[in-house]
Parts: structure tokens; C-alpha cells; sequence
């Protein structure tokens, strides 16, 4: 029986929707957070859980699109020793859809060695990365929705401070849900509410 207790949550004004568990506070009540993007921390773990809405990039295929976005962000962050574990094959979400065109989804894992913050390399933590891109090609958005789980944290980390520097605990252990299981959630249960939001017609 896990401890955590889940909410659907309200996204970009309420525009769209995803269930994940309440321990996941809302960064915006801290700082500022840039207006295509909604994110969510555990500060007791070090998680996190982002959703980012992106113009369509028309030149990356729908097959494989997840671990190209997945290879965007390790080199955005200047990440080290980056793999990829597995990738999804392509999917519609039906439920998703705009004009009768579903959305296209397709899911990737990897692991990386990042930083926080503007701390440099010397820093890094071993962070497993879970990313999932939602199509929306009918309103020119490539939504992404990304997770953090630390697996090994660095002793010269800020995070160190907060949650131990070693190897993390298993959620399982702390009584919580696994962040393989939160994101399977989050991604199955997004949903738009308003499609006015992407500039859309209705």
C-alpha cells in the first residue's frame, strides 16, 4: 500500500489536466517558472516532474521523436555519460484528439550525469530521466513531459543538503510510488480541457 495520495492537477490556467501525486509541489510558488513550462518537485526526494509545450518540430519524425528530445535536453544541460535504457514505439492517444487527428506519443528512458542549478561538473548526480512527447500536430505543439529520478547523488550537490549525498532510497522503501509508475500516470492521464490554449479554433 503506498502512502502517496494523488490529485488531478490543473496545468497552464487549467487548459490541461494530469493526475501525479500531491507530494509534488508547484515550483511557481517559489520562483519564477517560464510561461511554456509547469513544473513540479518532490524536495524530500530530489524528483521532479515537467510538462513543456514546443512549437512542432517538423523535422524530427514521429518514430524515435522522444529519445531525440531526450538527446536535446542531455546536451542542453551539458550532461555526461547519457544512454538511453528503452524506447516506446509510436502510439495514437485517441483520447487526444483535434479536429479527428489523435495525437501521436511515443516514450523514452535514459540516464545522465547533470547538475543543479550553475554548479559544474564536479557536482553531477547520476539521474535517471523519463520523457514523454505528446503530438499535438493539429495546433503545431510538441508537448513534452519529463521526469527526474536521482538514483546516486553527489556529495558536492545542493542537493546532498536536502536529501543525503549516496545512492537514493527507493521510493518503494519510503512507501511511495515508484517515479516509473508517476509518469506512466501523468502521461496517461493528460488531457486538454481547452484546445483555445495553442491558438486553436474551436
Amino acid at each position: 500500500m503506498s502512502g502517496d495520495s494523488y490529485s488531478q492537477r490543473p496545468l497552464f490556467g487549467g487548459a490541461i489536466s494530469s493526475t501525479f501525486p500531491l507530494r509534488f509541489q508547484d515550483v511557481s510558488n517559489i520562483r519564477q517558472v517560464p510561461d511554456h513550462q509547469e513544473v513540479f518537485v518532490d524536495p524530500a526526494r530530489d524528483e521532479s516532474l515537467i510538462f513543456e509545450l514546443l512549437d512542432f518540430k517538423h523535422d524530427v519524425g514521429d518514430n524515435g521523436s522522444a529519445a531525440w528530445f531526450l538527446q536535446d535536453l542531455c546536451n542542453e544541460q551539458d550532461a555526461e555519460g547519457f544512454t538511453i535504457i528503452e524506447q516506446s514505439g509510436v502510439a495514437e492517444a485517441p483520447e487526444l484528439c483535434y479536429r479527428s487527428i489523435p495525437a501521436v506519443v511515443t516514450t523514452a528512458v535514459g540516464q545522465m550525469g547533470i547538475s543543479k542549478g550553475r554548479q559544474g561538473r564536479e557536482a553531477q548526480n547520476i539521474v535517471k530521466v523519463y520523457l514523454a512527447n505528446v503530438r499535438l500536430k493539429e495546433v503545431a505543439t510538441d508537448v513534452l513531459i519529463t521526469a527526474y529520478e536521482p538514483l546516486l547523488i553527489n556529495p558536492l550537490s545542493e542537493s546532498a543538503s536536502a536529501v543525503g549525498s549516496g545512492l537514493a532510497v527507493p521510493a518503494t522503501q519510503s512507501g511511495l510510488v515508484p517515479m516509473a509508475d508517476v509518469f506512466k500516470l501523468a502521461v496517461t492521464s493528460f488531457k486538454v480541457n481547452n484546445w483555445g490554449l495553442f491558438g486553436a479554433a474551436i
